[in-house]
């Protein structure tokens, strides 16, 4: 699952791999324009965001993907395939056809190694991103009404992170064209606040909803597309005023306590905005780190793979001891978790779950640009 092959810049996991995943690794790469890379560059600011974080994938990454590890992403890898509706989407009964299920299961895909077209699941990719294409409208707002249970913002932050993703690994000229208009309506719908909320207007805002703006936003801007600065800064100052003194985030400006899933989206929404050790980064790290006790007894709560998803990202992109400590934890929980069929149970859908549990397993494949340390 680990990448086996040294690229300039990178220290890849010495892990036994297929021809495909080799060729699918230096394909994804060189397409999102990071083939031939000086060694450890300096990293450059991205208009309104702040310097991207660049270093070496941790020594020891090939020994945390531990071959029971593998054996879990590979199942859940062909049972999601097998679950693909025949229009492209994913996920079933209310949530069938829902864009945001469809972009995590292609995301997750991506996360292996396979390209839009290319690799095992290139297929599947192809499929599920003509899917979000499709629903693309011309106003650039991608949703399907029918299947937008935890309203539309959802949906067309994940759709575009995924068209994002897809961009930058292959250039296609039709992606472009929606990408950016998915992107100017996110832009447009930023509120007073610095936030977004659930319907593509410019009223209140709330954490969730901001971090799958903000998320997208830097993933299509890694990609070469236009994001203003301020709407960065308004988004940082938005996140920043969300954050308790415990240093978990409240879902609202107007108060609350702190939360699990929506802390860790807080930290992911400031590193994405390109802030990676302020103190609020720092108390968000610490808060998370407070949870270490509930994975290892195997606890469950609302918004569970919501949580863990984000969760994982920032511990990833924070690195060092917090990361070696944290994602041994959550492999180990989700192994035990996931069904005998191959897949990870979920009250939202099992394609939702299990596109979420794969995403998380293989962060450290460091396949996707939006993910990549």
């Amino acid at each position: 699952m680990g990448p086996g092959t040294r690229l300039a810049g990178w220290k890849s996991a010495p892990r036994p791999a297929a021809g495909w995943r080799v060729a699918a690794f230096l394909a994804l790469m060189a397409l999102a324009g990071n083939a031939g890379a000086q060694p450890n560059p300096k990293p450059k600011s991205v208009g309104g965001f702040g310097e991207s974080r660049r270093g070496d994938v941790p020594e020891g990454t090939a020994e945390i993907l531990t071959p029971e590890a593998d054996r879990a992403i590979q199942n859940a890898l062909a049972w999601l395939a097998k679950a693909q509706n025949a229009d492209g989407s994913f996920g079933t009964a209310t949530y069938r056809g829902n864009i945001a299920v469809t972009s995590l299961a292609g995301l997750a895909f991506m996360s292996a190694g396979s390209t839009p077209g290319r690799g095992p699941y290139g297929t599947q990719i192809d499929k599920a991103l003509a899917y979000v294409l499709e629903n693309t409208s011309p106003s650039g707002f991608i949703s399907v009404a029918s299947s937008s249970t935890h309203g539309p913002m959802y949906s067309h932050g994940f759709g575009t992170l995924f068209l994002a993703e897809a961009y930058g690994m292959t250039h296609r000229p039709e992606i472009r064209e929606k990408l950016q208009k998915a992107v100017r309506l996110i832009i447009d719908t930023q509120n007073n606040e610095g936030g977004w909320r659930y319907q593509p207007v410019r009223n209140d805002a709330d954490i969730s909803v901001t971090i799958c703006q903000i998320n997208a936003l830097r993933a299509a801007r890694n990609a070469g597309l236009y994001v203003p600065k301020e709407t960065v800064d308004a988004c940082i100052r938005y996140v920043k005023q969300a954050q308790n003194a415990d240093g978990g985030f409240r879902y609202m400006l107007q108060g609350g306590t702190s939360a699990f899933p929506r802390s860790a989206a807080g930290v992911v929404a400031l590193q994405s905005a390109g802030e990676y050790d302020s103190k609020e980064i720092r108390d968000g790290i610490s808060y998370l780190r407070g949870y270490m006790r509930e994975i290892k007894s195997a606890s469950q709560f609302n918004h569970y793979f919501y949580g863990h998803y984000y969760a994982a990202q920032a511990l990833w992109i924070r690195g060092g001891e917090e990361w070696n400590e944290w994602f041994p934890a959550i492999r180990n929980e989700l192994i035990h978790r996931q069904s005998p069929a191959g897949f990870w149970p979920d009250t939202i859908c099992n394609e939702y779950g299990t596109a979420m549990a794969l995403i998380i397993l293989q962060i450290p494949n460091n396949y996707l640009p939006i993910f990549q340390r």
